[in-house]
């Protein structure tokens, strides 16, 4: 048989396309590896279309708090709620609404008064519990939306639907969509990173799925890099003995030229994104020791955050290398911290989540605002939902009070980045129960945040499956009513 025959018959699928794609993948090779040579100055990579004005923030730190946050606990302060407490839900405030199975039908479940008294802070009059006294100090600098709404009423689909506006896994989050559109700031460190934490001994944790941090069907590249919480919060920064940095400089350089071969013949995205992640590992060995090394801190930052900062894998901990790592040009930083999940455990674990949040939390707003950055980074504090205003549990068993999950009003807050300070937006009914002003969708939210980082969120798409997809689907409009 002819050779060249016999290669063909032997030829799989994948290759016969990766072939043919020779001037795809050209292009894909000056799309993917030079974009620094047609994006701004400031950045690398990125869309050279992007941004499609100016910007008022440059960066995000998403505090996303894992496993829904009691708007009615913590924020969203209402008077009736004490005042009928153990009573039933009037009527037409639940009448068909779905909640999750441990509630079912909500008729008739007793209304329950915030565990702890709130009050009024700030030239903004902000209310706040007793649970947060360090983010009560810095309320005139947040803008409080208290008319959030969302449409799953399950943890894991309502996560997933705020971060990359579907309950499906598949689609890229709120980080990979910033990367693949701004690109980073920094050649030295991912421009998408990712931290977890929980409250010890909780009861009530979430999983943290990898695909909260996902790139869906965009290049793998824009991913978000996980950091551990432990002292090595990346795996091998240091080259096993008898390698020196000199010699995986050489190896690397051998085998990113046998990929640009391959991208060369296939133009399959993937290869580039092995390129450019090999490059940045390299330079990760280097970055990230004086990233964690928080030996020049100040006294007054460490205490500022609170117990726990020099421990590895506590939120406090996170929070600092948040604000390291924005310091070193990562574009978006997502710190996720489990165990807001209190459907029997709002009178012990409330308090311990709120511990270990608050402080550095509102540390980390005031730590960026003296240094600088806060105007021009836009910091969000939040979870999935909210939890009923209607107990979960037996009234006469304080010590087991609980709250299910709460799609249809709950609270989030924002700091710095371009969003008016000292401002509370919209409103719930007079038992947190529906939103009853001003109402906040999640792909609101979404084009807003887009917005803030002068995106046009009907613009920023990627062609996927034959049609052009976007962050916030089909849906979306910017809260203009908070930006500075």
């Amino acid at each position: 048989m002819d050779p060249r025959l016999e290669n063909q018959l032997h030829m799989t699928r994948r290759e016969f396309f990766g072939r043919s794609a020779t001037g795809l993948g050209t292009a894909a090779l000056g799309a993917l590896l030079n974009q620094e040579c047609l994006g701004s100055a400031e950045s690398l990579g990125g869309l050279p279309s992007l941004p499609h004005f100016a910007p008022k923030a440059k960066r995000v730190i998403y505090l996303f708090q894992n496993g829904a946050p009691t708007h009615v606990d913590l924020f969203d302060h209402k008077p009736l709620l004490s005042q009928l407490h153990g009573e039933p839900i009037p009527a037409g405030y639940v009448d068909g609404k779905r909640f999750s199975t441990m509630t079912g039908d909500a008729s008739g479940k007793l209304m329950l008064a915030p565990v702890e008294p709130f009050r009024q802070y700030g030239e903004s009059g902000a209310w706040v519990s007793d649970l947060m006294p360090h983010t009560a100090q810095i309320a005139d600098k947040l803008c409080f939306i208290k008319s959030m709404r969302t449409e799953a009423v399950n943890h894991a689909p309502a996560i997933q639907f705020l971060l990359s506006g579907g309950e499906i896994p598949g689609r890229p989050t709120l980080g990979a969509w910033l990367t693949y559109g701004l690109g980073s700031e920094s050649a030295n460190l991912p421009a998408f990173v990712v931290m977890t934490s929980i409250t010890k001994n909780t009861t009530c944790g979430q999983i943290f799925y990898d695909f909260y941090w996902g790139s869906g069907f965009l290049p793998s590249k824009y991913q978000g890099v996980k950091f551990r919480g432990s002292n090595e919060p990346v795996l091998y920064l240091s080259n096993p003995q008898g390698i020196s940095r000199e010699m995986r400089r050489g190896w690397l350089d051998d085998i990113a030229e046998i990929n640009h071969q391959k991208l060369r013949d296939f133009g399959d995205p993937e290869i580039a994104t092995r390129i450019s992640q090999y490059e940045l590992a390299f330079k990760m060995q280097a970055s990230v020791p004086e990233l964690t090394d928080l030996s020049r801190e100040t006294k007054e930052t460490l205490e500022m955050y609170g117990p726990g900062v020099e421990e590895p894998g506590t939120f406090a901990h996170n929070c600092l290398l948040a604000r390291k790592l924005i310091e070193g040009g990562t574009r978006f930083v997502q710190l996720m911290h489990a165990g807001w999940d209190q459907h029997n455990s709002l009178t012990t674990e409330l308090y311990n989540q709120c511990r270990d949040t608050d402080q550095a939390s509102a540390a980390l707003v005031q730590d960026l605002d003296r240094r600088g950055l806060l105007d021009e980074t836009l910091v969000i504090w939040g979870g999935e939902f909210g939890r009923t205003p209607f107990l979960q549990g037996d009234i006469n068993n304080r010590v087991r009070w609980g709250r299910d999950h709460h799609p249809y009003a709950f609270t989030v807050w924002m700091a710095g980045g371009g969003v008016q300070p000292g401002k509370s937006y919209g409103s719930s009914d007079d038992l947190g129960v529906n939103v009853a002003t001003d109402p906040v969708h999640v792909h609101d939210l979404q084009a807003t945040i887009l917005h803030l980082l002068g995106i046009d969120h009907e613009k920023l798409t990627y062609r996927f499956q034959g049609r052009q997809f976007r962050l916030t689907d089909v849906h979306g409009h910017v809260v203009s009513d908070i930006l500075a």
